[in-house]
Order: C-alpha cells, then sequence, then structure tokens
C-alpha cells in the first residue's frame, strides 16, 4: 500500500509560488528601475546642444503652437533627441505656448527647457536705435528688433496725437521681443519722462527753453558734427543767435528740408528753397527736430558753452572739427579756406 504525503506535496506547491512571486517581483522591480531609469533619463538627462556651446536664442511668435516650437528647435538642430522631448512634453503638459525670446543653453535638460517655455520666463532683448532721421526709419530700426512690424509701430505713431519724436531719445533700452507697437510707445514715453529729470529741466528753463525745443536745436547740432567735444561749442553758437534773433543759418536744415542727403556742400541755390525748416530764411528754431537727437547733443545745448563766437566753419583740413569767428570778416576768411580745400578735393555738391 502506498501512502501520499499531501502535506508534502501543498508545501512543494506552495514554495513553488513563493518562488515564482518571488521571481516575479524581482523581473517587475528591475523593469520598474530601468523604466525610471529611462525616465530619469529623459527629463533629466542633457538634451540641448548650443552651436559652440553658448547660448541660442529662440523666438516664439505670437499665435504660435507647438508644431511651431518643435519646428524652431528641430531646424536649428539644438534637440539632441527628439522623443525624449516630446515625451517630456506630454508628461508635464506644455499646452499653453507663450511668445517671447528664450535663451536656450549648453546642456540644459528636458524639463529646464519645457519649465522655462511652459511658465513663459523669457528674456528681454537689448533695443538699439541712433543716427535715425526720421520716424519711418525708426520703426524699420525698431522692427527688426522687436516682433512688431514697422507699419504697426508706423500707423501707432501717427494715431497719437501726443506722440512728438523728441520721445524717441537713441539709446540702449530692455523690451520683451514680443512687445507690440502700443507697448512700444508706452514704454518710450516713460523713458522720455525718466530722462527729463528735475535737473534737466532746470537747465532748459534757464535758457527758456521747452524740453521740445531744446532736442529740435540737439538735432541741427548733432547734424553739424560727429565730434562730441565740439557740441557744447557749436551749441553756444545757435544760442548766442537766438539770443540776438538771428536766423540760425544752419545748413543741415536746409538738407532736411530738401531730403537729399547726399549734399556735401550747401550752395547759395539751396537757401531758396520754400520751407518753414529753411534757417536761413526763418528766424528762431524750426518746427521739429531734423533726426532724433543724441543724448550727448541734448546735453551739449543744455551745457553749452558761454562764448561769443557767432559763426562756425569746417576745418580746411576736413578733419571734421569747426574752426569758430566772433564776427563776420573772421568767419569770411574761414569759409574761404574751407572753399578752397573743397575745390581741391574736387568737392563740388
Amino acid at each position: 500500500m502506498v501512502f501520499i504525503n499531501r502535506n508534502s506535496e501543498k508545501k512543494n506547491t506552495s514554495g513553488k509560488r513563493r518562488t515564482l512571486f518571488l521571481v516575479l517581483t524581482i523581473v517587475i522591480a528591475i523593469a520598474i528601475t530601468l523604466s525610471l531609469s529611462t525616465l530619469y533619463k529623459f527629463i533629466f538627462k542633457p538634451n540641448i546642444k548650443t552651436p559652440d556651446k553658448g547660448c541660442f536664442s529662440l523666438f516664439i511668435p505670437t499665435g504660435a503652437d507647438f508644431e511651431a516650437v518643435k519646428d524652431s528647435l528641430y531646424s536649428n538642430e539644438v534637440i539632441i533627441n527628439r522623443n525624449s522631448f516630446e515625451l517630456t512634453a506630454k508628461i508635464i503638459g506644455y499646452n499653453n505656448i507663450y511668445p517671447g525670446h528664450y535663451l536656450l543653453k549648453d546642456g540644459m535638460s528636458n524639463i529646464q527647457l519645457i519649465n522655462m517655455l511652459r511658465k513663459g520666463f523669457q528674456t528681454p532683448v537689448k533695443v538699439v536705435f541712433n543716427n535715425i532721421k526720421n520716424l519711418e526709419q525708426l520703426a524699420g530700426r525698431v522692427s527688426d528688433q522687436i516682433e512688431a512690424d514697422s507699419l504697426s509701430i508706423t500707423t501707432a505713431i501717427r494715431n497719437d496725437s501726443s506722440i512728438c519724436p523728441c520721445y524717441f531719445i537713441p539709446n540702449t533700452y530692455e523690451f520683451y521681443w514680443n512687445t507690440d507697437a502700443e507697448s512700444f510707445i508706452k514704454k518710450m514715453k516713460a523713458e522720455y519722462e525718466n530722462f527729463w529729470n528735475e535737473t534737466r529741466i532746470a537747465k532748459a528753463e534757464e535758457m527758456n527753453l521747452k524740453p521740445e525745443e531744446v532736442s529740435i536745436l540737439a538735432s541741427i547740432v548733432d547734424k553739424e558734427t560727429t565730434k562730441t567735444s565740439e557740441m557744447p561749442r557749436i551749441a553756444g553758437v545757435y544760442l548766442n543767435r537766438l539770443k540776438k534773433h538771428w536766423p540760425l543759418q544752419a545748413d543741415p536744415t536746409l538738407i532736411y528740408a530738401l531730403g537729399d542727403y547726399s549734399i556735401h556742400r550747401v550752395l547759395d541755390v539751396h537757401k531758396e528753397i520754400d520751407s518753414p525748416y529753411n534757417t536761413y530764411k526763418h528766424a528762431g528754431l524750426p518746427p521739429g527736430p531734423i533726426c532724433l537727437p543724441s543724448i550727448a547733443a541734448i546735453d551739449a545745448v543744455l551745457n553749452a558753452e558761454r562764448h561769443k563766437y557767432f559763426y562756425f566753419c569746417a576745418k580746411d583740413d576736413l578733419s571734421g572739427y569747426h574752426v569758430f569767428a566772433r564776427n563776420i570778416n573772421e568767419h569770411n576768411r574761414n569759409a574761404e579756406k574751407y572753399r578752397r580745400a573743397l575745390n581741391k578735393h574736387k568737392i563740388y555738391k
């Protein structure tokens, strides 16, 4: 007779189950560990490679979607692993696209990049403009540096009756790249108010000039010389003429009136132009600035040199500097020397 040990069979079966459970647990743990490790690498591993390991500027236009963001990143080849980037974006929930300028650094991880983008942590851009003749040129220069186009900037300026060209003082300013035309103008007005502090306003009042009038005179000074050291003396000449109620007789105002910036030699025929900007025919300041005056020129007017000069003429060495005179006879001699120098170099217009 054979006896079957039921307890032994149960023990063996139970042991096998425990072993199987243990093996499955280990396998699952390994799988989870590998998955978590892979996921960790996808999210936290460096995934941004910028040119020359510097910074890369990502510009996201207003109205862009995730596809547009991807296209910009991929076309510039700054994403190392595209799948990991898209998976991380899906896991974190990068749904709201904030426009702007974002500065990407070499070695950034997916989560660092996506958190920056989804929270709108953009980096301001430096907007620089100088040597501007008119507001149309200003709009073109600024539109190259922010999202707003030149037409919208020009239109916004024309539609704002309170705008004066003097509000736009050439300098370097910080803006968010996605600034629109109206916001640009609003900030420039604020910058203008900050520029004209109590000290500058007090100096203008001492000369019986309004800030706008200082800027108009400064625009002429700006066009008379590129030598900053001469600006206060030239400003002094024009202020002396204003005090005596003389015409300014400023050649740059004729060039502005004619609209021909290729003129190097102002002739008598140019002085006949019928324009309120003809300071040979009309005494006092012209009705507006002939360019957007620099800070150097504005401060030169506010700190004009006090002297007895009423005339100045370019030096005959064509260095860009000027010689100054107290009376017309002295000035005529200086002017004749300059004319001979121009003739010698065959500069006739």
